[in-house]
C-alpha cells in the first residue's frame, strides 16, 4: 500500500512513532508535545488500544490526554475487522484532530485494522493534516513495512526477523521500539538487509521521532534514536547464507540521535541541531 496522496496547499500531519514506555507522571514532554500539534486545549484525539488486550489501556490514555490540556479524548477499540466498517466508529476517527495507537502486539493492530476502511480513514486523514502517533507496537504499525517480531541480540542473523505489512502512513523507515532496552541492534538490521530502500529507527524507551511534513525528523525524550541508513550498502551476504547464520553487511551508516539532533529523512542527512549551538 502507498501513503494516501496530500492535497494541494495542505501539509501532511506529523507522523510520531515512540519507542515505548513514555513518561506519563512527572514529564510527559513526548504525550505533551503530541497535545499540543494537535491544538492544544482545542486539541480532539482519538485513542486506538486495539494492540492492546488490557481494557484499562485506553481509559489510562484518556485520562492522560485530557489532563495535559486536550479539549477532546475518545477511545475506540476493535476487536474484529467487521468493527471496523462500523461507520459510527469512523465518523468519530474523521473528526479528530489526533490519532494515538497504544502498544500492546503489533499483530493484532495489522490483522484486525489492516486493509480495512479504519486503515485507509487514517491514512487519508495524515494526508490532510491530522497528526498520527503510535507507541511500542502502535510506532512498530506506522510505516509500510512492520517487524512483527525476531531474535533479539547485536548481530544480523539470516531469518532472524519476521516482517508484515504495516499502516502504510510512509515508506522511508521500518521501525524497531523498545530498542536498547531489548537488544533489537540485529533483528534491525536484518529487516534493512532485505529492504535496503528503507531507514531503519530503532528508538529506545521515553524516545519519540516527531517527523514534520518536509520529512525531518527530531528527536524528542530522555533517550536515544539509532538511525540505520542501509543505501550505501556495497555488499551483503543475505542472499547465500543458511537461516539462522550471521550476516554480512558492508556500508552500513549509523547515527546515534538524541535531544536536539535532526535527521532529514529524504537526503538521509544528520545534523546536530541546536545541540551544535550549545558547543563551546
Amino acid at each position: 500500500m502507498c501513503p494516501s496522496p496530500v492535497p494541494d496547499g495542505v501539509d501532511r500531519g506529523w507522523i510520531i512513532p515512540i519507542g515505548g514506555g513514555e513518561e506519563k507522571e512527572s514529564n510527559p514532554q513526548i504525550l505533551k508535545r503530541f497535545v499540543d500539534l494537535c491544538g492544544g486545549d482545542a486539541a480532539d484525539i482519538v485513542v486506538l488500544p486495539t494492540a492492546s488486550r488490557l481494557v484499562e489501556t485506553g481509559e489510562r490514555y484518556e485520562a492522560l490526554f485530557s489532563g495535559l490540556g486536550a479539549a477532546r479524548v475518545t477511545t475506540i477499540d476493535f476487536d474484529t475487522r467487521r468493527d471496523c466498517n462500523e461507520p459510527s466508529r469512523l465518523e468519530r476517527i474523521a473528526q479528530a484532530s489526533g490519532i494515538f495507537m497504544t502498544g500492546g502486539n503489533q499483530l493484532r493492530l495489522s490483522t484486525i485494522v489492516g486493509g480495512t476502511p479504519v486503515a485507509k480513514l487514517i491514512r487519508v486523514r495524515n494526508a490532510e493534516g491530522v497528526h498520527v502517533a503510535g507507541t511500542s507496537a502502535g510506532a512498530s504499525f506506522i510505516s509500510e513495512h512492520m517487524i512483527a517480531f525476531g531474535e533479539e541480540g547485536p548481530t544480523a542473523v539470516a531469518g532472524g526477523v519476521r516482517l508484515a505489512p504495516g499502516l502504510g502512513l510512509t515508506n522511508r523507515f521500518i521501525i524497531d521500539q523498545h530498542f536498547r532496552e531489548r537488544d533489537r541492534m540485529g533483528r534491525l538490521m536484518t529487516a534493512l538487509a532485505y529492504n535496503p530502500f528503507a531507514v531503519g529507527l530503532g528508538l529506545d524507551e521515553d524516545t519519540a521521532a516527531f517527523i514534520g511534513p518536509d520529512n525531518v525528523l527530531e528527536v524528542e525524550g530522555s533517550g536515544g534514536i539509532t538511525v540505520l541508513d542501509a543505501s550505501a550498502i556495497g555488499f551483503t551476504s543475505m542472499d547465500v547464507v543458511d537461516e539462522g547464520q550471521p550476516v554480512s553487511m558492508l556500508g552500513l551508516v549509523l547515527h546515534q540521535l538524541v535531544a536536539g539532533n535532526t535527521f532529514h529523512l529524504s537526503t538521509r542527512q544528520a545534523s546536530a541541531g541546536r545541540l551544535a549551538r550549545q558547543k563551546r
